[in-house]
């Protein structure tokens, strides 16, 4: 039996002084939703790093202590760790992918427009400094992909691949975001500009799921029977540009030389009723997946959403500090290796 798991853990780190729950509130929640998950594997999102104390700001020095205080005391607690890393590389501040694993992880890497160069944009509504001109610049992803090949044993090498894409808040536009006084939030001074921002924040997400896209062509092209899972949040429903991007579908192709590359979304064995990882409005959105290659399709047994007790993340008083759990729910899927 293999278990494979996805969970945006949703920004995982010490307590501030003005933060509730602290982290050891969060912890035994967390445990019970890692110990009920059983994973072999288990692909993280929303892992922040935390400062060492030879940190400065001429020498970056951070560890996963957040993360590894959650573990104490599970299984996950000696299962080997890969993270992504800032270029001097230790573990980034925020929003680290994090993958555990059972098995030996033989290799890992990240990706951050290796694949696909940035694309340059003009935006339309921003607000310029008398001396500023309206110049293009390059859109960058917020975040890496994240790669790891893991040794499964007789079964051979896993290639997995563990992504977090850019969320759908639009992106700053300078000038047209005005801060409501004593609060975390900002209205917008036109509709135009929030429409830019979200706009912008869409060319991150597709063009995130087209850097996967492409590296799964890579591994395809050096090995054609290549097993294969991708998880994570990608902020995006089946259907949508971000997800059919990755899955490779004939139905958008047209081409059926490729069904071979085709992903199958692990989450179509789940009854629809109960296929939601996040609520919002109180309409359940499946925005975490699991996606496998072909190879991987006679081994797959069943996939669950751990969804019982979401929270409604939108709705008045569901401030992220009010609640322990995290508020997209862990996602695991079966096989027979």
């Amino acid at each position: 039996m293999l278990r494979i798991a996805s969970y945006n853990i949703e920004n995982l780190d010490f307590s501030k002084p003005d933060w509730t729950p602290t982290l050891e509130d969060r912890i035994p929640v967390l445990r019970a939703s890692l110990n009920r998950l059983k994973a072999d594997i288990i692909c993280f999102q929303e892992v922040h790093g935390q400062e060492l104390d030879d940190h400065t700001e001429d020498h970056d020095s951070r560890d996963l202590l957040a993360l590894k205080k959650v573990l104490e005391g599970t299984p996950y607690a000696n299962y080997e760790i890969a993270s992504t890393l800032t270029q001097s590389g230790v573990v980034r501040n925020k929003r680290n992918l994090v993958i555990a694993s059972k098995f030996p992880i033989l290799e890992f890497d990240q990706h951050w427009n290796d694949f696909c160069p940035a694309p340059a944009y003009q935006k339309a509504t921003e607000i310029l400094d008398d001396d500023e001109e309206s110049e293009a610049k390059d859109i960058k992803w917020e975040r890496p992909i994240q790669y790891a090949k893991i040794d499964l044993g007789p079964l051979g090498p896993l290639h997995v691949i563990n992504l977090h894409l850019k969320s759908k808040i639009p992106s700053s536009v300078k000038g047209q975001m005005v801060p409501i006084p004593n609060t975390r939030f900002h209205y917008w001074k036109t509709a135009s500009a929030w429409a830019e921002g979200y706009f912008v924040s869409s060319m991150k997400r597709v063009g995130q799921a087209l850097e996967v896209r492409m590296l799964l062509d890579k591994i395809f092209d050096q090995e054609p029977e290549a097993k294969i899972v991708v998880c994570g949040d990608f902020n995006a429903e089946p259907g949508q540009v971000p997800v059919e991007a990755i899955l490779g579908r004939v139905e958008n192709t047209g081409n059926p030389a490729l069904q071979p590359t085709v992903l199958v979304p692990c989450s179509r064995s789940i009854p629809e009723s109960i296929r939601y990882s996040h609520l919002h409005h109180g309409h359940g959105n499946l925005l975490d997946h699991i996606l496998i290659s072909q190879s991987m399709m006679h081994h797959f047994e069943s996939a669950q959403l751990f969804n019982e007790t979401l929270h409604d993340e939108s709705m008045p008083g569901a401030w992220d500090n009010k609640f322990p759990e995290s508020d997209h729910a862990p996602f695991l899927a079966i096989f027979d290796a």
